[in-house]
C-alpha cells in the first residue's frame, strides 16, 4: 500500500498522520506556522544559512529570486546561497544534497518517496501555467491535431512535464506515445521553436509570454485541461518548497523562514502584478520584447500562490488520486 500523508499539526511539533487517499506523499503543513519557532532563532545574527535553487533562465522562479535580491527585507533572518538550475535539474540538486530546498510538486515528491527519498513540501511557490503553443500561421487548433508531430517540453523530471502528461491523459492523449517529444530547458526549447525544429511547444512563463508576444497561438493550457476533465476549479498547484523530511523537521526555524519568505513574495506579486513587467530584464526578457512585457502582469504574476492551507492540500490530494487512477503514479 501507498504511505499515508503526513501533516504537521500547526498547534504542536508532533506529527499527525492523516490517511489521504493512501498516496505516497508527505505534506508539512501551514508553512510551519505555530510550531514554537522563536523570533530569536529566526532572526539570528547573520541569518540562518540555507542553500536554495533560484530557477534557470526562462523559468517563473527567476522572478521570485529577483524580488528577493531587490527587496532583502523579504528574506530577513536568512543567509541564502542561491544555486541556479533549470526545471527538472533543481529536483536533482535537492536529491543530491547540493541544496536544502528546491521546487517540488506533488507527483515529483510522490515519485521520490516511492524510490526511497523522503521529500516533503512545506510551503507554496507557483501554480501550473504550462501552455501548448503553435506558430500563428499553423493549422493546429487542439493538442490532438498534433498527434505524430514534434513537441518541445521540459525534462521528464520536471513537474511541469508530469502534470502536462497527466492532463493530456485525462483527455485521452499519451504524451509519450502520441507525440514525438523533445525534452529540454526552457531557453533551449524556445530556440527549437523559433527555428521551426518542432511543431509545438509546451512552455512555461515567462518563456510562453515571449513566444506569444512574437505571434504564436495558445491552443490549450494544462490548468484548463485539468479543470475541464476533473471539474476542480481550484488553481492547479504546480510546485512548492520541497525538502528532505529529516532536514525540514531538524531545521524548523530555517524552513519556517523559507516558507514565510515565499508566502510574502507571492503575496506581493499578486498584490502588485506590474512587478512582473518591471523586473522583465531580471527574468531574461530584453526591453525590445514589448509585447511579451505587456503580457507578464497577467500571465506571470497570477501564478504565484499566496496561501498554504486546506485548498492547496485538497488540490494536491486530487492530483495524486488522479495520477494513481491513470497509472502514472505506481502503487507500493
Amino acid at each position: 500500500d501507498l504511505n499515508p500523508t503526513l501533516r504537521i499539526d500547526p498547534r504542536d511539533d508532533a506529527p499527525e498522520s492523516v490517511n489521504r487517499r493512501r498516496v505516497a506523499f508527505a505534506l508539512v503543513g501551514l508553512a510551519l506556522a505555530g510550531l514554537g519557532v522563536s523570533q530569536h532563532d529566526a532572526f539570528a545574527a547573520g541569518g540562518l544559512p540555507v542553500k536554495l535553487t533560484s530557477g534557470g533562465p526562462g523559468s517563473a522562479e527567476t522572478l521570485a529570486s529577483a524580488l528577493f535580491k531587490a527587496l532583502p527585507d523579504l528574506t530577513q533572518g536568512l543567509d541564502i546561497d542561491w544555486v541556479g538550475g533549470d526545471p527538472g535539474q533543481v529536483q536533482t540538486l535537492l536529491l543530491s544534497g547540493a541544496v536544502q530546498s528546491s521546487a517540488y510538486g506533488a507527483l515529483g515528491a510522490a515519485e521520490a518517496q516511492l524510490k526511497g527519498n523522503d521529500i516533503v513540501i512545506f510551503g507554496p511557490k507557483i501554480s501550473n501555467h504550462g501552455a501548448w503553443l503553435v506558430r500563428g500561421d499553423s493549422p493546429f487548433q487542439h493538442p490532438r491535431d498534433l498527434k505524430g508531430k514534434r513537441i518541445a517540453t521540459l525534462p521528464q523530471t520536471s513537474d511541469t512535464y508530469r502534470q502536462a502528461r497527466m492532463a493530456a491523459a485525462l483527455h485521452g492523449l499519451d504524451l509519450r506515445k502520441d507525440f514525438e517529444v523533445i525534452h529540454g530547458a526552457p531557453i533551449a526549447n524556445l530556440a527549437l521553436f523559433n527555428r521551426g525544429d518542432v511543431d509545438a511547444i509546451i512552455a512555461i512563463e515567462p518563456t510562453a509570454s515571449r513566444i506569444i508576444g512574437n505571434g504564436a497561438r495558445e491552443i490549450a493550457n494544462v490548468a484548463a485541461q485539468w479543470k475541464e476533465a476533473t471539474g476542480d476549479s481550484a488553481p492547479l498547484f504546480l510546485v512548492g518548497n520541497g525538502g528532505r523530511r529529516d532536514w525540514v523537521e531538524g531545521n524548523k526555524p530555517t524552513a519556517k523562514r523559507v516558507a514565510d519568505a515565499f508566502l510574502a513574495v507571492n503575496g506581493l506579486t499578486r498584490k502588485d502584478p506590474e512587478l512582473a513587467a518591471r523586473y522583465h530584464k531580471a527574468i531574461g526578457i530584453p526591453d525590445t520584447e514589448t509585447a511579451a512585457i505587456k503580457l507578464l502582469p497577467d500571465r506571470l504574476a497570477r501564478i504565484f500562490v499566496p496561501t498554504w492551507g486546506d485548498a492547496e492540500f485538497a488540490n494536491i490530494d486530487r492530483q495524486l488520486a488522479e495520477a494513481v487512477k491513470l497509472g502514472l503514479l505506481a502503487k507500493k
